[in-house]
């Protein structure tokens, strides 16, 4: 069994050779694990009632909201790349849950 491993940083297009890899390892057939067997019909049907289940909630964890940010502060968020939403949401909760943070912020 051959296992292929490319790494791509953010933001970072691959390479040309990449891409062939990455083409050549898909048309390959897939290597089955035996300890790992293929699921079954019911435990995929079990896993998607789940996965609904997850993002149901996440929507109930983190709701949709507008704020206005400047724009060079929007800026450097949007400059770190997908992602950069969530980013936006751990430090905004970091500065909630930290009082010397918000302190220095609202004098």
């Amino acid at each position: 069994m051959e296992l292929t491993e490319i790494i791509v940083k953010a933001g970072q297009k691959p390479t040309k050779e990449q891409i062939r890899e990455v083409r050549e390892a898909a048309k390959r057939a897939p290597v089955y694990d035996p300890e790992c067997p293929p699921s079954s019909p019911e435990a995929l049907a079990e896993f998607a009632v789940k996965a609904r289940e997850l993002r149901r909630n996440m929507k109930k964890i983190r709701p949709a909201v507008s704020i206005r940010i400047a724009p060079d502060c929007l800026e450097k968020y949007k400059s770190l790349g997908k992602g950069y939403t969530g980013i936006m949401a751990d430090v905004l909760s970091y500065a909630a849950d930290n009082p010397e943070v918000l302190s220095r912020i609202t004098r």
